[in-house]
């Protein structure tokens, strides 16, 4: 039996300081008005030169030398993301080479805010089928680049960041790891939350840029409305793949998009406080990274002892949505 366990993560978010206060200068919109409808407070934007390869790399370096190994010891890289450098080549190519000299396998993956649950799903099979032995899985996102600050609809909601963790492969049962992950996806509601612009659908041109059809569109009480449904569906599914229930659980890590999708979670599964880990108020929707970057916080902070049964919930455009279970351990 091979086991697929966490061995490295590391996390990154820019410099620069988005307030809500600074909002209030850009948009029609107020610091109460925000905090009471997404209880976010801040959020980190990414400089005009500072790319998601950027981002990605960063977390990725603080991840690989966490787990005390280097680029050329990868097998796979994966990168989740929504916001990638160029349409192609893909971002985890071009975060392979900053790497490693070494050619190795490298992929994007899209699947909106849920990216990186789905690129883990990807790492986990890789690894159990033998075909790999090391997977790089990061996310990174740089939302603010298709944000329209005009739109205090989705202007007060995201922010930039990335994460990135090293999964290894491990003979035997073992006590630690990732135990299982669930998937889901239902296309009907594709346009709920989508960048109609630059695709084949709707090519770059001077309409579409006059349109606004490359900044992001969201219908957000319709998202709202999916996301409180999907996020109990992915924690109860995964935890039955798993052979666990609700009982279970130490600590849920969700998606960080708003404060009141995470409340309505904790109150489905009667969680505490403590059990949930939130940072939404300080990054925002940081899309595919917000998940890596509260894990990361986690550790560091030492929330996450050795055992604990941690189920990460994310939902995003497609629409999507998805978990994965693990046990905590960093198994070197």
């Amino acid at each position: 039996m091979v086991q697929c366990v966490v061995t490295g993560l590391g996390s990154y978010v820019p410099q620069r300081v988005l307030s809500n206060h600074d909002l209030e200068q850009m948009v029609d919109t107020n610091d109460e008005w925000i905090v009471s409808r997404t209880g976010i407070r801040e959020r980190r934007l990414a400089s005009a030169d500072e790319t998601t390869s950027d981002m990605a790399y960063h977390a990725s370096v603080l991840a690989l030398r966490d787990a005390g190994v280097r680029g050329e010891d990868l097998d796979f890289v994966l990168v989740a993301t929504n916001t990638s450098d160029t349409v192609f080549p893909s971002t985890a190519a071009r975060l392979q080479a900053r790497l490693s000299d070494r050619p190795m396998a490298a992929m994007d993956v899209q699947a909106g805010c849920t990216g990186w649950i789905y690129a883990i799903a990807m790492a986990k099979a890789l690894i159990e089928s033998k075909a790999c032995m090391r997977v790089l899985v990061a996310a990174s996102d740089k939302l603010s680049s298709i944000v329209d600050y005009h739109d205090r609809s989705t202007a007060v909601l995201f922010g930039d960041g990335a994460g990135a963790i090293v999964l290894e492969a491990r003979e035997g049962p073992g006590t630690v790891g990732v135990l299982s992950t669930y998937l889901n996806a239902d296309g009907r509601g594709a346009e709920l939350l989508v960048q109609p612009g630059g695709g084949s659908r709707e090519p770059a041109s001077h309409e579409t840029v006059d349109g606004g059809l490359h900044f992001l569109k969201m219908s957000g009480n319709e998202v709202f409305r999916f996301a409180v449904k999907a996020m109990p569906e992915a924690v109860e599914e995964g935890l039955k793949r798993a052979g666990l229930t609700v009982d279970d659980i130490d600590f849920l890590i969700p998606h960080q998009a708003n404060q009141r999708i995470i409340d309505a979670a904790m109150r489905q599964f009667h969680l505490s406080e403590h059990q949930v880990v939130k940072n939404v108020s300080r990054y925002g929707n940081t899309s595919v990274a917000s998940i890596p970057l509260a894990l990361d916080e986690a550790r560091h902070e030492g929330r996450l002892l050795p055992g604990a049964l941690v189920v990460l919930a994310a939902f995003g455009s497609g629409l999507t949505w998805g978990s994965v279970v693990l046990r905590w351990g960093m198994d070197r």
